[in-house]
């Protein structure tokens, strides 16, 4: 085990994720209930670059489960600390489930 018991990353780079699908949101969001689960020595959330699956987004992605979630949205950041990073439930309505591996780009206008 590493120095965190659990790391998400929130990809928030691109003009799609931070901007029309609110991800700097989420992450500040995700940030500030760790924090103030008290959390923050355990569990750490990190701006991720991009995830190559634009257009499903906010991605989030928690290790070292490797649980992916997409469409995340700032109502949405509760359920899954409280959910899958303090009671170890995955949320199961919000994980991704890719096409096909690698990249899974959606276009966008």
């Amino acid at each position: 085990m590493g120095p965190f018991e659990r790391h998400v990353f929130v990809c928030t780079s691109g003009t799609v994720c931070p901007i029309e699908a609110r991800s700097l949101e989420v992450h500040a969001r995700l940030k500030e209930m760790i924090k103030s689960a008290g959390l923050k020595t355990r569990i750490r959330i990190n701006h991720a670059g991009c995830m190559d699956q634009c257009g499903h987004g906010p991605m989030v992605v928690v290790y070292p489960e490797d649980i992916w979630y997409c469409g995340v949205t700032p109502d949405d950041v509760e359920e899954i600390v409280q959910s899958h990073l303090i009671g170890g439930t995955p949320v199961q309505r919000l994980i991704y489930h890719p096409l096909q591996p690698g990249p899974n780009k959606l276009v966008t206008k």
